[in-house]
């Protein structure tokens, strides 16, 4: 049920996508919103132009506690951390904690589906988005959003209740909330943002909040050849649906792939959904989102055919081994958005060509083992940047004659390391960005990397 906010004081920490959304969305309930931020006032104009107009006090440059002393509740933003000093002392206090997906939650009319996993959520939820959307007549519609494209919170009252939501949730949306969406999907658990949850039972904890609140008239959906993933069934309340490679057992519903087709089952009669050959996204973990997106729209009530209409055209995400050109016999990919070692290692699995490796960023406190193993057996060579370079350097070890990798070269930062990739490509070969570490050394996100990236691959000569 939606909340009434007339009157409330609310303070919003972190004046990014989701804060300027949610400060948007709380005045015109008539909330009393303080947006705070600890970026300096002049960095923070184009923040303010966004909300002018909106009876919203600004306080910038820090945190401060005394902001406490006044408000009835606090908002924190996907970026601010639980154990920040503030939110701390709000907890302290028994200030209620809340966030823009769980007000969302609380106030949408409509049936929810949600996609949470360490990777493919992305691919995953514009895939489902595709194909419902490709099902729906007007004035029906289908919004996506959360943590992908646009927070929907602040058009929250723009959805009718016949709509469908398709959401992507991360384990810091998912770390507050005591709601549960109607549909649940959890692709995969792998070691990631172990530098804001501390260990992997609390990461894994925040991710299991799709499915906790759930109730038997719902659908949870889970991976069933990632441990992670698959060891949260003891939660599911409702109906269980998977996807994976194999059949599920009798009695079972869910996706999979049976030769060069991929088919869905109820638990008993089986169903062709489409030729793997349809699917034109590069990679098994890709085949694994595809079939994801067939289980969640499938539980949306989303017919067959309109699942190929989404998978149909369908080349992939910006920034997702985004293809950005070919030069001199050579393949560029983006996949900035890999900001984890797991998902570099996917990556790397995908290309049957020789591939030069673009590793670097920030650390986010996970293993580097794993890639370095898989980097000896696969990759030619490696070219390392950013703050986490020693680090990915010792993992890989001293280059061995006639062994791969046949190289490994650290530069400063991305641009250097694109003319060092450069250098170092024969034709026949992929230049594959896929970092494993998280942007913020040098970009303010995985998107203006994978920008910079695609101007500096497009300007050599």
């Amino acid at each position: 049920m939606s909340r009434n906010w007339q009157g409330q004081r609310v303070l919003v920490i972190g004046a990014a996508r989701q804060g300027l959304a949610l400060a948007r969305y709380l005045c015109s309930k008539g909330a009393l919103v303080t947006l705070n931020d600890q970026s300096r006032p002049e960095k923070m104009s184009a923040a303010r132009e966004a909300l002018a107009g909106l009876p919203v006090e600004w306080v910038l440059g820090g945190h401060p506690l005394e902001l406490l002393d006044r408000m009835d509740w606090v908002c924190i933003s996907g970026g601010v951390p639980l154990t920040m000093p503030i939110v701390m002392e709000a907890v302290r206090r028994g200030l209620p904690l809340t966030n823009d997906s769980q007000i969302f939650m609380e106030a949408v009319p409509c049936r929810v589906a949600a996609i949470t996993g360490s990777a493919g959520k992305t691919t995953t939820t514009t895939l489902v988005g595709r194909m419902t959307q490709a099902a729906v007549q007007s004035p029906r519609r289908v919004w996506v959003g959360g943590n992908i494209g646009t927070p929907l919170i602040d058009q929250v009252d723009q959805i009718s209740k016949d709509d469908l939501v398709v959401l992507e949730l991360s384990s810091f949306q998912l770390e507050l909330m005591t709601l549960s969406p109607q549909i649940a999907a959890v692709l995969n658990i792998t070691p990631n943002h172990l530098d804001r949850h501390g260990t992997m039972e609390a990461y894994t904890q925040a991710k299991s909040r799709i499915l906790t609140h759930q109730s038997r008239g719902d659908t949870a959906v889970l991976g069933s050849d990632d441990p992670g993933a698959w060891n949260l069934r003891s939660l599911v309340r409702g109906k269980q649906v998977t996807f994976g490679w194999n059949r599920p057992d009798l009695g079972w519903a869910g996706a999979f792939r049976g030769g060069e087709d991929l088919y869905y089952t109820d638990g008993h009669s089986v169903q062709r959904l489409m030729a793997v050959a349809d699917v034109q996204l590069q990679g098994a973990h890709n085949l694994l989102n595809v079939l994801a997106a067939c289980a969640v729209s499938l539980a949306c009530g989303t017919p067959v055919e309109a699942l190929r209409a989404g998978v149909e055209g369908f080349g992939g995400v910006p920034h997702r081994q985004e293809l950005v050109r070919e030069w001199r016999g050579v393949r560029w990919y983006n996949d900035s958005i890999a900001t984890a070692p797991e998902r570099s290692m996917a990556s790397v699995r995908s290309y049957h060509q020789p591939v030069v490796l673009m590793l670097g960023g920030r650390d986010k406190d996970l293993p580097w083992g794993d890639l370095a193993a898989l980097i000896r057996e696969r990759v030619d060579h490696v070219v390392i940047f950013g703050e986490a370079a020693e680090k990915i350097a010792a993992a890989i070890g001293p280059v061995r004659s006639g062994e791969r990798p046949y190289s490994v070269e650290m530069c400063a930062g991305l641009q250097s390391a694109v003319e060092a990739a450069a250098r170092v490509a024969q034709p026949g070969d992929v230049v594959l960005l896929s970092p494993g570490g998280t942007s913020y050394d040098e970009f303010k996100d995985f998107e203006e990397r994978g920008e910079r990236f695609r101007l500096w691959v497009q300007q050599l000569s």
